[in-house]
């Protein structure tokens, strides 16, 4: 496996408040606002970093969130 490969993950085997955090605790770059919201969640291992990755639900902007040990 090299360096760059994205390993696919499946953000609906999380537990439904989990789930829920990240879809309405979001920050978007493009709006400059906080929870705004996120739909279309896409997870992802990148470089053995967790990344959970939507669309902002007001502009639609991508929201890409990346996740510390802390919060998985």
């Amino acid at each position: 496996m090299s360096d760059n490969e994205r390993i696919e993950r499946d953000f609906n085997a999380r537990d439904e408040d989990e789930k829920k955090a990240f879809l309405e605790e979001t920050w978007c770059d493009q709006c400059q606002e906080v929870n705004l919201g996120m739909v279309e969640p896409v997870e992802y291992e990148l470089n053995e970093i967790i990344f959970i990755e939507g669309k902002c639900k007001k502009c639609g902007s991508i929201i890409l969130t990346e996740l510390t040990d802390d919060e998985f």
